[in-house]
């Protein structure tokens, strides 16, 4: 018996021969060898955002502001504090804290986030690109640091830090035409919280310090 080899190439394709006794082709792409398939179209039900009434009258968030950019940070915590009184939200639970600059929010965060009272923390400031690679290092830092305070307390510590490349960038990004990432960040700091308790049975803090999932 005569074995046939049959060899097909594509583009991105890597070319896989296969012996049969009858037609044999097969194509493999780099997704397939990894153990993946494309995943079929979501439908806009899938991905629609959670417009559901928030409800924060019996939330504590702490605000931890960054000083640098100042006129565009304060755009950003005003908005955070118009998305937490939107949702019914008490002023006497809702804290600001100033930070230096943006490296040192994480570990701000960290040390609200500790506290028994708080549900959630919210971190605000503004990194525009430079000369240099600093801002790079910076924006890496503070990213990371907030998800770790995050993933340590068991709390959500929201993202309202703007990485922009200009200042007008961040300027439609702080009340402009790309809306208020302060606002946003509240608005998803609340929904977590809810999440949490939904699940936790309407507590929100997790494993105690030092038991990090990223230890």
């Amino acid at each position: 018996m005569t074995m046939s080899h049959k060899s097909v190439m594509a583009p991105n394709a890597i070319d896989v021969r296969v012996s049969s006794t009858a037609e044999s082709t097969l194509r493999a792409t780099p997704a397939m060898l990894r153990g993946y398939h494309r995943a079929p179209p979501m439908k806009p039900s899938d991905h629609a955002a959670d417009h559901s009434p928030l409800r924060a009258n019996d939330m504590t968030v702490v605000l931890v502001v960054s000083g640098y950019h100042a006129d565009i940070s304060g755009t950003l915590a005003n908005g955070a504090r118009r998305a937490f009184e939107k949702a019914e939200g008490r002023s006497d639970r809702l804290e600001q804290i100033m930070a230096p600059g943006a490296f040192e929010l994480p570990v701000i965060a960290a040390a609200a986030a500790q506290r028994a009272d708080v549900d959630a923390v919210v971190a605000i400031g503004c990194v525009l690109t430079g000369e240099t690679s600093h801002d790079r290092y910076i924006s890496d830092a503070v990213a990371h640091g907030l998800m770790r305070v995050g993933l340590d307390s068991g709390k959500p510590v929201c993202f309202g830090v703007l990485t922009c490349a200009t200042i007008e960038q961040a300027r439609a990004r702080a009340g402009g035409a790309k809306g208020n990432k302060g606002e946003e960040a509240m608005s998803a700091a609340l929904r977590a919280v809810a999440a949490i308790r939904s699940l936790s049975g309407g507590s929100v803090g997790g494993p105690p310090r030092g038991a990090g999932l990223l230890r």
